[in-house]
């Protein structure tokens, strides 16, 4: 018989998978450590149970114990999960801007659950930090496992993810990519890495995208701690400076919008099939700047964070993200992109030297009225439309043998792969068709027949 003695044994070895969609050739290859894949739903299972089982092996945690955590809900998962294999009572403390289900995920693994305010500063004696360490000191054999200062949080990332990955990649990444919470992931899978990577004679850059108005961006650069502000990103990002987080492990801190955040990992739902939270969304939205900046043949490993599970009722809430100003209509009714992949098909261009015969015989035996012309050189984008290849017939500005320069015009009417489709709508004022242009080149084209049919499928 083959099994594991209980689900602790499940946490870590988590694979690496490969970004396809959200990825195009003129990007770093990205892969992505399936951290949602543990038994708890999150990267925090890793840090949770080392820190209960060093806390046991130091005696500081006794049998009947009560664990005690402030937290933005996955390490107080991790924990509960934790405590209900061990047999320890659980309270926690959150703040009250996190998700309906992350406290409803709590009460099923039997913790108490504690609700703060989230515009308190950390020191305040009713911030969820204060009033945790209250209670840990108030409750017999209370334990404050203390995420934020305990070294124990990036001691199991520095023995576990960052030699996963090293593994799993060969050693040959070129940028590790993750967000900063407790600081603990990065600080220990980083420093491993970092320290595998001079070992091996290889760069290694560690980038962290964080919110904006998160404290760590400006701290970083300028070692001044700013007045931090509200966003909404969960579990990511903090509003005072944390022990467990290594500044020297670190390359650079990029911030993300929450707007941005949340519709990347809405995208990767969509169309890469993994179902992640926001704090995800923003360290692949910044995983996937890495990548366009370093190029083809390059590696970029981003650390995604949770399972989508705990946020239906936030940034996969088609209402709360209105609400909230990060989709109006236009997002709702869907992408330039979403269309092309509806569609399907080729470009069919007109080669530089073909003449307007074989062109005008092509889009007569394609039911097409117009072609975008393959560009010989990085010259301007023009396109041959059947009414000014009619018009020069006959007015006799041109004739059947000539080539296509002779008819085509400046491309006009162009929108982006991630334009909405109230951006096309505008374009079928002025023109038959909506010419999808991505670095220069074209890429797709819809017509209006396009766009109805996407929308009554949709339906």
């Amino acid at each position: 018989m083959k099994y594991y003695e209980d689900v602790l044994g499940l946490v870590g070895r988590t694979p690496l998978v490969r970004l396809n969609r959200l990825v195009d050739d003129s990007m770093a290859t990205v892969l992505v450590k399936m951290e949602q894949l543990n038994p708890g739903g999150s990267v925090k299972d890793r840090m949770a149970v080392n820190m209960v089982e060093r806390a046991e092996e130091e005696g500081l945690l006794e049998p009947g114990g009560t664990l005690v955590e402030s937290t933005s809900g996955n390490t107080g998962l991790g924990l509960a999960m934790t405590a209900a294999v061990k047999g320890y009572r659980c309270i926690f403390t959150m703040p009250d801007k996190m998700s309906a289900e992350k406290i409803d995920m709590l009460k099923a693994y039997g913790a108490e659950v504690i609700v703060t305010k989230t515009d308190l500063p950390h020191d305040h004696p009713e911030s969820y930090v204060e009033v945790a360490k209250r209670i840990a000191r108030e409750t017999p054999k209370g334990f404050y496992t203390d995420q934020y200062y305990n070294m124990r949080n990036p001691e199991a990332h520095y023995l576990t993810t960052g030699p996963e990955i090293w593994e799993d990649t060969g050693g040959q990444l070129d940028c590790l990519v993750g967000g900063i919470g407790t600081g603990g992931t990065i600080s220990g899978a980083g420093k491993y890495l970092k320290e595998k990577a001079a070992e091996a004679g290889r760069a290694l850059r560690i980038v962290c995208p964080d919110p904006e108005g998160s404290i760590y961006r400006d701290l970083y650069y300028t070692g001044v701690e700013p007045v931090p502000s509200v966003y909404r990103v969960e579990g990511i990002g903090h509003d005072f400076m944390v022990g467990t987080l290594d500044f020297s492990v670190i390359d650079e801190v990029r911030n993300v919008t929450d707007r941005d955040s949340f519709l990347t990992a809405r995208r990767l739902a969509r169309e890469e099939g993994i179902f992640c939270g926001g704090s995800t969304g923003t360290a692949v939205f910044g995983g996937l700047e890495v990548a366009r900046e370093l190029g083809p043949g390059k590696l970029v490993v981003v650390i995604l964070c949770d399972s989508g599970d705990r946020y239906l009722s936030r940034c996969y809430n088609d209402a709360w993200m209105k609400d909230m100003g990060f989709i109006g209509p236009a997002q709702r009714l869907g992408t330039v992109r979403e269309v092309l992949e509806f569609k399907g098909g080729d470009v069919e261009f007109a080669g530089p030297g073909e003449t307007l015969a074989h062109v005008a015989k092509r889009m007569s035996e394609l039911g097409i009225s117009q072609m975008p012309v393959e560009r010989a050189d990085a010259g301007h984008l023009m396109i041959v439309h059947e009414l000014d290849l009619l018009q020069g017939l006959v007015n006799g500005h041109c004739t059947p043998s000539d080539t296509v320069d002779a008819a085509a015009k400046p491309l006009e009417g162009q929108v982006a792969l991630d334009d909405p489709l109230t951006r096309v709508q505008d374009v079928f004022d002025e023109h038959n068709v909506a010419m999808v242009v991505k670095e220069g080149d074209v890429v797709g084209v819809i017509s209006k027949i396009d766009v109805v049919e996407f929308l009554a499928a949709r339906q």
